[in-house]
């Protein structure tokens, strides 16, 4: 119980649902999600974080980046509450501008690299 508890509260904000959508469209890295959510690396470091403790994401170091994806093999009570995300956002204008700032982002540092 205490692990669903914990999941539902780090998809319970706002950043973090944000987050997930860019996460669902491809592995991103911290600075990807500053750019595309126009937010400070502390935020987006730390919401990823919340995401990553929670067991909704995993990460792999790629040279400089730390570069975080959905988990694979996720438990099928966290796939569900990901889809239910997923379907929500799809007609989303925000969500849809996210994901075009993500097209966009670059990776821009050795400031990615930092995993917490």
């Amino acid at each position: 119980m205490r692990d669903l508890i914990k999941a539902t509260k780090a998809i319970s904000d706002e950043t973090r649902i944000r987050i997930l959508n860019l996460i669902l469209q491809r592995e991103c890295c911290v600075c990807e999600v500053m750019q595309a959510l126009d937010i400070s690396q502390t935020r987006a470091s730390r919401n990823l974080n919340i995401l990553y403790e929670a067991g909704f994401l995993e990460y792999r170091k790629d040279g400089l980046w730390a570069l975080y994806s959905m988990r694979k093999g996720l438990d099928p009570r966290y796939a569900s509450l990901v889809n239910a995300i997923r379907s929500e956002l799809l007609h989303n204008e925000a969500a849809r501008l996210d994901v075009e700032r993500l097209q966009k982002a670059e990776r821009i540092g050795a400031s990615c690299s930092a995993k917490k």
